[in-house]
């Protein structure tokens, strides 16, 4: 077994023949195979043949949204705004929620998905799911402007409530959508409650190169200069997507003094075929720490973030022409140690290491994919997948055994999920939840 680990320059490292100890919902030890034989346990897991990584964290999705995966492809970003997911998503009850969060939930257990952070809508359904299923959440309750002021007060109410909920694996965040969708009033009024009641923001912002240029021809400022004139970047706050961050931006992002992270969800980019993607490299230089995401499943199609941890790394090379950037152990850096300073866990979860939870997962490299090993690091980022993953641990407790998922049944909530579709995906009544004027 391999235990994936951090040395003292954030650099990922590895140890063969290994052991991980742990004591309620705690890594007590990590030490060596031989050192625990005679070790009294309640339960023993062989994981020999197999890599153990820290969790992974999907750092910005949508998790119901797994029901409308496949429903708005090949549309351009304002079509699949205003045509489809918008109308569909003005139907939404917090039961289709709920439903779509559970098949959510099994798909990134299966996958080696510890902790994830969403922001979306009826958020009470998807912290009750994550209590019951045993996995970790960031989450915010979505809001727009124009829900006026009680769309804010929802999303405030449900982060204090749920704060520290499902025994403390839950946190939770002021989710305001967006900069188009937000005005500068409300944003303000969002930082303001984030500094009263020591609440991070979770929202999405200069998401491709159109928005920013909008907002430089319409206001003369871009969307990251709007968050800093609106105080947002004084509190803890996680971007989705940046792919609309340029040059002027980096030194905004860096005078934010390190409270800043931007979540990445590259698959989403090529579909919508954005020209361009994160500006890692710039950001990490920023002191930016940049997490990996999915985004949801009706634009990415999946919650893999094994494939998005793949993704980051070829298409950064491409972006900047240069195959030593970013590197297979940077990679994981970004999925493991970043992801976790990015949901604002960084010391929690995120490294195999004495006093982080155990979140932890097993993923069996004995396949003819994954053979041989030579460089362990590039087996995991480049050869393994999702289905890899043979065991997956929150907190100390068994979520899937040997691909057998403990806490959810998927055959149920996919007969449930469907019964509930048609209702859901109507779109003869002419509603939207909102209105995509980003461009």
């Amino acid at each position: 077994m391999h235990v994936e680990g951090r040395d003292d320059h954030d650099q990922v490292a590895f140890r063969d023949d290994a052991a991980i100890v742990v004591r309620d919902g705690l890594i007590e030890s990590v030490t060596a195979a031989a050192d625990v034989v005679g070790l009294p346990a309640a339960e023993r897991i062989d994981a020999r043949g197999q890599a153990a990584l820290p969790g992974l964290i999907n750092c910005h999705t949508h998790a119901p949204m797994v029901a409308l995966r496949g429903i708005a492809e090949d549309l351009p970003t304002e079509a699949w705004f205003d045509d489809v997911i918008w109308p569909v998503e003005s139907n939404l009850t917090a039961r289709d929620v709920e439903w779509g969060a559970r098949l959510a939930c099994a798909e990134m257990i299966r996958g080696g998905v510890t902790c994830f952070a969403d922001h979306y809508f009826a958020m009470d359904a998807v912290a009750a799911v994550v209590e019951e299923c045993g996995i970790r959440a960031h989450l915010g309750q979505a809001f727009f402007s124009s829900q006026g002021p009680e769309g804010r007060e929802r999303s405030l109410e449900f982060a204090l409530r749920h704060r520290g909920g499902a025994g403390g694996r839950i946190t939770t965040a002021l989710a305001p959508h967006a900069p188009y969708t937000v005005d500068d009033a409300d944003l303000a009024a969002t930082a303001e409650l984030a500094r009263e009641h020591g609440l991070p923001v979770h929202l999405h912002a200069a998401e491709n190169r159109d928005q920013t240029a909008a907002g430089l021809a319409r206001h003369g400022v871009t969307p990251i200069e709007v968050l800093e004139r609106t105080g947002i970047l004084g509190t803890d706050v996680l971007i989705a997507h940046g792919t609309g961050v340029v040059e002027r931006d980096l030194p905004v992002l860096e005078r934010a003094g390190g409270r800043v992270a931007v979540a990445s969800a590259p698959r989403g980019y090529l579909k919508f075929a954005w020209p361009t993607t994160t500006p890692v490299r710039a950001l990490r230089a920023a002191g930016v720490p940049v997490g990996l995401a999915t985004d949801g499943a009706a634009s990415n199609n999946s919650l893999d973030v094994w494939e998005s941890m793949a993704l980051t790394a070829l298409v950064q090379k491409s972006a900047e022409g240069d195959p030593r950037w970013m590197t297979s152990r940077q990679a994981l850096h970004h999925a493991t140690l970043q992801s976790a300073r990015a949901v604002g866990l960084d010391g929690v979860v995120g490294s195999l290491a004495a006093g982080h939870r155990a979140d932890i997962v097993l993923v069996d490299l004995t396949g003819p994919h994954t053979q041989p090993v030579h460089d362990l690091a590039a087996t995991l980022v480049h050869s393994a997948r999702a289905s890899d993953v043979r065991t997956t641990i929150v907190d100390g407790r068994v979520l899937m055994r040997d691909r057998e998922l403990l806490t959810l049944d998927v055959a149920s909530t996919v007969r449930e999920l469907g019964k509930r579709l048609p209702a859901l995906l109507d779109r003869g009544h002419g509603r939207r939840v909102q209105r995509y004027d980003a461009e």
